[in-house]
């Protein structure tokens, strides 16, 4: 059984997965790389490409409501880039919280 520290800091990962009708998702701790660096959703990313801890510890996967998501759409598409914080849930599972999508950005235009 591994334990997960619990703290405001929020977390970086992508939206593993999200049922509209159901208004149940995964998000996946760690999962930065996206899909120009050979890190997106499907394999998460890892350190080599920016896409996971820098000290190598696996990813995991944590299930968020849609009443969590921080915009308040109760949407957010599978493969989004997301900040969010680690928070005991229902029968004290843990789980994501204040989910919020952020804009991924390239590297800077050469000038």
């Amino acid at each position: 059984m591994t334990l997960v520290p619990l703290s405001p800091v929020p977390q970086v990962g992508r939206v593993a997965s999200y049922d509209s009708p159901g208004g149940l998702g995964t998000v996946v701790a760690g999962a930065a790389g996206g899909p120009a660096d050979g890190g997106g959703p499907a394999d998460g990313g890892g350190p080599a490409d920016g896409g996971g801890p820098a000290d190598g510890d696996l990813r995991d996967e944590y299930r968020f409501h849609c009443t969590a998501i921080a915009d308040g759409s109760r949407e957010i598409e599978p493969g989004t880039l997301v900040v969010f914080v680690l928070v005991p849930g229902l029968g004290g599972v843990v789980e994501g919280r204040f989910v919020t999508a952020v804009a991924e950005t390239g590297p800077s235009p050469s000038r």
